[in-house]
């Protein structure tokens, strides 16, 4: 059994198109690379929730660079209280990020660009960004996102209720 194949010549829609295609590719890819979100992290290089957490934000549209110094020094000179402290602190979008502090609030935060320091989720809690892999055995435990103010109070931006295990 013979096929027979039938070719037909390019016409000029066909170049068009394709060339057309060929030009807007790396718009695309512009745009999206623009769409991302940078974010400046300091951290200690053995951390692993660090890890994780960065982890998070890259999985939700943030560009991430990673300093691994230690988040002392940034914590000081972003102006987050010591009370306030957890193992990194970050910078995105002009706030001071500190801790395990879900991308769903930072996104809230730059859309709603309140006159605040940033946020903080204080200590460690497990169950948030970070903290929250297998080896924590799906434990989740409560804790909230603080909004911090420039004059160094705080209040309440977001409750995460956990979960009983």
């Amino acid at each position: 059994m013979e096929t027979s194949h039938i070719t037909r010549k390019p016409s000029r829609r066909d170049f068009v198109l394709g060339a057309g295609a060929a030009l807007l590719a790396p718009l695309a890819f512009t745009a999206h690379a623009k769409s991302a979100i940078r974010a400046e992290v300091w951290k200690d290089p053995d951390c692993g929730c660090c890890k994780e957490w960065v982890a998070h934000l890259e999985a939700n549209g943030f560009k991430v660079k990673v300093n691994e110094t230690g988040n002392g020094a940034a914590r000081t000179r972003l102006g987050i209280a010591s009370k306030y402290g957890s193992c990194h602190t970050a910078l995105i979008g002009g706030y001071a990020i500190e801790g395990h502090v879900p991308a769903r609030e930072i996104h809230r935060l730059l859309k709603e660009r309140p006159n605040a320091i940033g946020l903080a989720v204080p200590g460690m809690p497990v169950g948030s960004p970070g903290m929250d892999g297998a080896i924590y055995g799906n434990r989740k435990d409560p804790f909230s996102v603080m909004l911090l103010s420039k004059g160094g109070g705080a209040t309440v931006y977001q409750q995460y209720q956990g979960s009983k295990s």
